[in-house]
This record gives C-alpha cells, structure tokens and sequence, in this order.
C-alpha cells in the first residue's frame, strides 16, 4: 500500500550518491535507498548508443526496470536521463517499423503501448532530466512524466514531429501532449511535426525549467525532494484522477490501436517514405 504522509526531511536536493545500480544493456537504474532522503530515489539512464532509440529491446528493458521499481516499497520516485551525449531519445526504432511482419508490427506496438501505460500511469514521481534532443517517442517519454527540465541549449530540441515523416502520432500521444500544452499548441505543433528548440519549448510548455547542463542532474533531485515532501498518498490519487481518463481510452481500444498500426506502417507508401528516411539517415553519418 501507498505510504501516508512520509514527508522527506532533508533539505532541497537529494543527493545523488549511488547506494546500487543494476544494469541489463540499454538502461542503467541506480538506486539511493538511504532513509535520509525520506525515501529511495532511482535513476534510469539511457545508454544505448547512438541515439537510445526505442527498439523492441529496449522498450522491453524499460518496462521490465519500471516494474521493478514500482514494486520496490523503498522506491518512491525516479529521474529519467540519458548516458548518451546530445540526445534523450531519438524515438521510436524505424528499422522495427521497416520491412518486417505484421506479427513483428503487433509484438512492438504492444511494447510501446506497454511502456506509456506504465510510465504514464505510474504511481512513483517522475522527472524526466532531458539532456539532449527528443523528437517523436523520445518527447512522449519526456510528457508522460510528472516534471520535465531540459537543459538550456538551443541545439536540443524536443516535439512530437511525426507529421515529418508521413506518420500520424496516436490518440494517446496526442492526449498527452495536451494535457501537458493545452490544445491550441498542441494541434499546430502536431500538424507541423514541429521539434521545438529548448527556449521555444519552455515557452510552450513542452518542458517546465531550462538549466546549464551541469545543474541538470542537481536540480532534477531537488525537484524530486519537493514532490517527495507531499504524502504519497494524496499524490498518487490526485495523479491517477488527473491521468485515469486518458489511460483509460487506450486500455479499451488497446486492440485496436494495434490494428491500426499494424495497417498503417504496411502500407507501401509508409514503407517507402521510412525506407528513404532510413537512407537519408546513413547518408548523414
């Protein structure tokens, strides 16, 4: 059950010396249990080269390691960032949505499904610590936690810019980006794919604070401390009536959605317009 009122005692910013880290191969969790910090703090970290983008696996990996935290008593909340330098995550892994079969389509769209309804529904605090670039499914990680802070570069850019490569972002991406923006923004951003530069998204209201870099993980656990001096309780019901709706609408049509996934992303003009995304891709390396 929900811990009542275990209101954190320490001053503002919990510190992020490591008690235990588990690692498989794309996502690195470090846990600080210490019961000074009024309750354990995770930190899942990105690290699957080049661009942590959203394969099978690492869906997969993501899920698993949420699970485990959500099911940790000690765990009340967790940061998410990357280990790799210059990008959050570069969304979801074209080459899952390139070639393959429908069974294939149908296994990978259920793990991305998976991995919003957890992190979105999830009862822990999250912060996402965004220290890089983060279109499409990257920027939808990013949404569906509690409290973004990006880094202040306007290098990095964040957005759900699928409309760029001929895709339609989902109902329940676009149910998250405007819970997050509001609709006004949320429809021109979507229609135009647009990836928005750090500055324009703070302005926006894609993320919540911008700060240099090497404040990023320093602020993200002060963040933290402030949303862990609540009662967890009282949290964890007001974010589920604030966020049950929107879950709800996917978990009734969850079947569905998949379908239409698996028909759109076959269709030969989608495949093709992947393909030459895919090659423009190499051309740049």
């Amino acid at each position: 059950p929900p811990a009542w009122g275990r209101a954190a005692r320490q001053p503002p910013g919990l510190p992020l010396a490591t008690c235990r880290a588990f690692s498989k191969n794309k996502i690195l969790v470090e846990m600080d249990e210490r019961s000074g910090t009024g309750g354990g703090v995770a930190t899942m970290k990105f690290k699957s080269p080049p661009v942590n983008s959203l394969s099978l696996d690492f869906l997969t990996e993501f899920s698993i390691g949420l699970e485990k935290l959500e099911n940790n008593r000690a765990c009340r909340g967790v940061i998410l960032t990357s280990a790799v330098p210059k990008i959050f995550s570069s969304g979801l892994d074209i080459t899952e949505m390139c070639g393959k079969s429908t069974e294939h389509y149908a296994e990978f769209w259920r793990a991305v499904q998976e991995m919003w309804l957890r992190l979105y529904g999830s009862n822990m605090v999250t912060v996402a610590a965004v220290n890089g670039s983060s279109p499409a499914g990257g920027c939808l990680i990013a949404l569906s936690c509690d409290y973004r802070i990006m880094v202040e570069n306007p290098k990095f850019s964040i957005g759900l810019n699928e409309a760029q490569l001929g895709i339609v972002a989902p109902f329940w991406f676009k149910d998250t980006f405007v819970n997050v923006v509001g609709h006004r923004v949320a429809e021109r951003s979507l229609q135009l794919g647009s990836l928005h530069p750090a500055p324009e998204a703070h302005r926006f209201g894609v993320v919540d604070e911008l700060v240099p870099e090497e404040k990023l993980q320093e602020k993200a656990a002060a963040v933290m401390a402030q949303w862990l001096a609540l009662p967890d309780h009282a949290r964890q019901l007001t974010k589920s009536m604030m966020r049950k709706a929107v879950l709800d609408r996917l978990v009734a049509h969850r079947e569905e959605d998949i379908q239409n996934f698996i028909s759109f992303i076959s269709k030969e003009s989608i495949q093709k317009s992947l393909r030459m995304y895919m090659e423009m891709l190499k051309k740049k390396k």
